[in-house]
Formats: structure tokens, C-alpha cells, sequence
């Protein structure tokens, strides 16, 4: 009974560590000191509001801790958030995007205004209440880039324009949850029915993002790579149904280039919607991966002297050899008479009996 008891409780230590181990390690993630910043309590897990549990079931959440760090008499609060892979993270990072964030270079991605830092490295996505130096932020992503992933991010945000991008308006979906946000996030709310469409289980990837000029022409971008362009061209057609004749008569439009649909949702303008298209920065490319080497041929004098050589020694290797076959026969022969070659009493030969002298087979020799 004692060693049943044991057993059981060993079973229950071992299941329950890989779920402890996983939120030491975020919690770890966290430094005692960055900067000029020093935590001044332990890591807090933070429980997410309920209305944001379809989003983040989507994006893979993990886990999410909050620490409180201060310098002199100012305070910090650092939230972090660990995410399947740093696209999952990259979903989450766009999804937390507010009007007014300006990008900045520190860790992958990055935004800050004047009271929110938000920042991805990895697989880990890090909010702040306050704005840091640059330094104290590089330290703090040193500190946590040691605990994240290092996969690189999805290729898709680099084909959006720059020019009249709104800056905190950028989204980025895997999942038909996040695509739906995003659209009422961009205030295109009509729009989010396309997400049954898009085709997100067979590994499509959507981006969307708002542009505005000074001239007041405006659209939202919404680009959806596919892994291949059969699959692109499948859905273009089931997204050309889906669209309203409404959306269709304010100016949406929709195109294909290889594996990826632009779809221009709502412009001001016919021609503002086509120069936001023709700006997108995605180009395809063909490789031919096969094997090859380069022949040529040699000099046409050096062929010539190739091809003399080769007959002159063609030639003296006939005479050397008829010289030494008929050599061997004429010794033979004279050495050893009608003993080897030219025996007559060996010699048959046909005769048809034209006339009445047989022949003999010493007159041939």
C-alpha cells in the first residue's frame, strides 16, 4: 500500500511539471535590473478580461505575468505575454496596436506614444505603462530575448506601402477571430463576414492596414497570401461572390498576383484604390534549381591535331600488326614446312565436276 501511495504521488510530481516549468520559465524571463530600472516585487500572473479569451485562444496564448519595476521615484509596470511562435505573437502585437503608436527600432518590432511601450521579440510580446530611455528598453529586450524564440517573423507586413499608412493601424490575422477585429478595428465592420472565406485553415495569412493622405483620400489595404497560387485563385473567385454589390459599387475591388489577393476596401476613389495596389511591394520570382555545367569546344586546330595524331597512330598500329601476323605465318612456314600451314592432306575442296580433271590442292600453293 505504501509503494502504491508513493507511485501515485511520483505520477501526479511528474504530470504537473511540464505546466510549472513552463510559467518559471516566462516568469524567469523577467530581469531583477534593467537599466536604471530594479524590480521591486515578483512576478504577477495576470488573468485575461473575458471578452478577449476567443482572440487569444486563437493566437495560442501561453501564458502572461506583470512586474513592477521602479527608478527612484518613478514606477514601472512590465507586462509579458508568451505566444505559440512569433507569428501567433506577431497576431497578438497588431491586435494591441492603438492609433498614435509610433514604430521605433528596438527588439523585432516595436511601438511607443507617451505613456505605452509595445514590443515582440520572439515569441514573446512586452507592454509597458511608461516610456523608458532607449537604453533601458534595449537592455530590457537583451534581458528577455534570452528566454524567446528566434524564428523569424511572417513575410507579409513588408509588402505593405509606407506611403500614407496610418501608423497604428496595421493587423495581422491567422484566424477568422482576428480578421473580424481587425475589420471593426479599421472601421470596416461590413467586411468581417469575409473571414469565412479567406480560407484561413488551409494556411492563409492576411494583413490589413489604413491609409489616408493629406488630400484626404483614404482605404483600407487587406492583402491574403496563400501558400500556393491555385489556392489564391480558388478563393478570389469565392471572395468575389462574398463581397456586397453595396461594397462593389463604393469601390471595393479585389486582384491576384501569384499567391497573393489585394483587396482594396472602400476607397475614396477608383484611382486612389489602383495606385494603393500598385504600390504594394510584393514581386514573384522563378528559380530553376537544376544542375547544369557549362561545354565548349575545344580550338578547331587543336581538333585537327587531335584527329592527325589519332590516324597516324591508327595507321602504324594496322602495319605493325599485319607486319608481325604475316611475319608469324612466313616463319612458321619456313621453319616447319607443310607441318602447320598449307597441308594437302588436310585441304578438301568442292569440286562440281565440270570437266574431268580433279583438282589439286597443291596447285593452290
Amino acid at each position: 500500500m505504501r509503494e502504491l501511495c508513493l507511485i501515485t504521488a511520483l505520477s501526479m510530481a511528474l504530470a504537473a511539471a511540464p505546466n510549472s516549468f513552463a510559467q518559471k520559465g516566462i516568469e524567469g524571463a523577467f530581469p531583477a535590473r534593467f537599466g536604471q530600472w530594479t524590480a521591486t516585487a515578483p512576478a504577477i500572473k495576470s488573468v485575461p478580461r473575458q471578452e478577449d479569451l476567443p482572440l487569444l485562444r486563437e493566437e495560442g496564448l501561453i501564458g502572461s505575468f506583470t512586474r513592477p519595476y521602479s527608478n527612484g521615484s518613478e514606477t514601472l509596470a512590465v507586462s509579458l505575454s508568451e505566444f505559440r511562435d512569433p507569428s501567433s505573437a506577431y497576431e497578438a502585437y497588431t491586435s494591441l496596436l492603438k492609433p498614435g503608436l509610433l514604430p521605433t527600432r528596438v527588439g523585432q518590432v516595436a511601438a511607443f506614444s507617451k505613456d505605452h511601450v509595445l514590443i515582440q521579440v520572439g515569441d514573446l510580446v512586452l507592454e509597458s505603462t511608461a516610456n523608458a530611455s532607449r537604453d533601458d528598453l534595449n537592455a530590457l529586450v537583451q534581458a528577455v530575448a534570452t528566454k524567446s524564440g528566434k524564428a523569424p517573423l511572417p513575410p507579409i507586413p513588408n509588402y505593405l506601402p509606407n506611403g500614407g499608412r496610418v501608423p497604428g493601424s496595421e493587423r495581422y490575422a491567422l484566424g477568422p477571430v482576428a480578421f473580424r477585429s481587425a475589420a471593426a478595428d479599421l472601421n470596416r465592420a461590413e467586411f468581417a463576414a469575409l473571414s469565412d472565406e479567406v480560407g484561413f485553415k488551409l494556411g492563409a495569412e492576411a494583413m490589413l492596414a489604413h491609409y489616408r493622405t493629406r488630400s484626404d483620400e483614404e482605404a483600407v489595404l487587406l492583402l491574403i497570401e496563400y501558400p500556393t497560387p491555385q489556392l489564391a485563385e480558388q478563393h478570389l473567385r469565392h471572395l468575389e461572390q462574398a463581397i456586397s454589390p453595396a461594397a462593389k459599387q463604393a469601390g471595393t475591388t479585389i486582384e491576384r498576383k501569384a499567391s497573393l489577393l489585394s483587396l482594396i476596401l472602400r476607397p475614396t476613389s477608383v484611382a486612389y484604390g489602383d495606385s494603393l495596389r500598385n504600390a504594394v511591394k510584393y514581386e514573384t520570382e522563378v528559380t530553376w534549381n537544376e544542375p547544369h555545367q557549362t561545354a565548349t569546344d575545344p580550338p578547331i586546330i587543336k581538333r585537327l591535331v587531335v584527329i592527325i595524331l589519332a590516324t597516324i597512330l591508327f595507321m602504324v598500329a594496322a602495319v605493325v600488326l599485319g607486319a608481325a601476323f604475316g611475319g608469324v605465318r612466313l616463319l612458321t612456314k619456313m621453319l616447319f614446312p607443310g607441318k602447320v600451314f598449307d597441308r594437302p592432306e588436310q585441304m578438301d575442296v568442292l569440286q562440281l565436276g565440270l570437266s574431268g580433271k580433279r583438282i589439286n590442292s597443291r596447285d593452290f600453293y
